[in-house]
């Protein structure tokens, strides 16, 4: 029979997810040239990915200033998800990613 461990019944800490860093990572210049990259849709999978991120970055932002700004029951407030979307991805002419909000809950704990 093989030997059992001593040390399996010992309860483990849980393991949690560090927060990912809100900080631009990307000069202005870079972004907006991404920008115009992505609309002419001559972009590279990897530069995509980055635009990716920082968009998600200033998505996550304007919601966190919102959330900070105004009281529960505003109509900025309530209304929050929907003017960040407007403000970040459709006045660019992109399609949002799927569950955006979300990524901001789970990975910078801002929601």
């Amino acid at each position: 029979m093989p030997q059992k461990n001593k040390n399996s019944n010992k309860l483990r800490p849980k393991k949690t997810k560090r927060k990912k860093s809100i900080k631009y990572k990307l000069s202005e210049k870079k972004y907006k040239e991404l920008i115009k990259n992505k609309q002419k849709k001559s972009i590279s999978k990897k530069n995509n990915n980055i635009l990716e991120k920082e968009l998600n970055k200033k998505y996550c932002k304007c919601i966190k200033s919102f959330k900070k700004k105004y009281s529960k029951k505003s109509k900025f407030y309530k209304g929050k998800f929907g003017i960040c979307m407007n403000s970040i991805y459709k006045n660019r002419s992109f399609t949002a990613p799927y569950n955006v909000s979300n990524l901001c809950k789970f990975e910078n704990n801002y929601n």
